[in-house]
């Protein structure tokens, strides 16, 4: 397995605040993130909002080539100069994986230029995930779809761009569908955002789900390409 570097980032708040939700991810959802990525030969790396510079420190983010994120309740915590490192990590080339509720983080929001907010609903309704790329890498070794039988529901329109890719769309038993596997580009880096992960629901025990996040990695890893130069240059020929 090729080397990258990846850290996986959980305000774990939800795990420390309901002895339910800590029963379903007892090493938090951060740890059972982690755990399937080492299935696919990753060595990742964990971090969470209660540690200092929220994790996110200088030295964390220049040794990490893909950052995955997963946030809900305390979004307005990161303060805004931290969320301001990580837009430009990304737009240096940093990957970034964007996770359920963290459409609303401050980071995602910023390379958006959105609101990001959504229609929702918590409802054990059934969430089945298309995959209407299957040539694309994140979409490699899954099925047609993906099923969940109970997922908080999201619905369109979801404020955010249209997606240089759109990979992943969903369907819930309530009626509404929502983009749900989108890619972008920003800068030198790329961001894929996916929709599951409701913290009720052990989603990052699923092979397929354990998949995608292992194909999104290896996508979203930084390309490693000439460094681009900005401003007022001399000429390369003689003039």
């Amino acid at each position: 397995m090729e080397n990258i570097r990846v850290i996986i980032w959980n305000e774990n708040i939800h795990e420390k605040k309901s002895e339910k939700i800590a029963a379903i991810y007892p090493n938090g959802i951060h740890g059972a993130i982690a755990e399937g990525l080492e299935k696919f030969g990753y060595n990742p790396k964990t971090v969470t909002l209660d540690m200092p510079e929220c994790g996110l420190s200088d030295e964390i983010l220049d040794n990490t080539d893909v950052l995955i994120w997963w946030g809900h309740l305390k979004h307005d915590a990161i303060p805004d100069e931290i969320a301001e490192k990580v837009k430009q990590r990304v737009l240096d080339g940093m990957g970034f994986i964007v996770l359920h509720a963290s459409r609303l983080s401050k980071p995602f929001k910023l390379l958006m230029g959105t609101s990001c907010r959504a229609k929702w609903r918590e409802n054990d309704e059934t969430e089945r995930i298309w995959i209407i790329e299957p040539g694309h890498p994140i979409a490699r070794n899954l099925p047609e779809y993906i099923e969940i039988d109970k997922e908080e529901t999201y619905g369109e329109r979801t404020d955010i761009p249209a997606p240089d890719e759109l990979i992943f769309i969903s369907w819930f038993s309530g009626g509404e569908v929502c983009r749900s596997g989108c890619c972008y580009k920003r800068g030198l880096g790329k961001i894929f955002y996916f929709k599951p992960g409701h913290e009720e629901y052990p989603i990052y025990y699923r092979d397929d789900i354990r998949q995608v996040l292992a194909n999104a990695v290896d996508w979203a890893k930084p390309s490693n390409g000439p460094k681009t130069t900005f401003g007022n240059v001399q000429p390369i020929e003689k003039i």
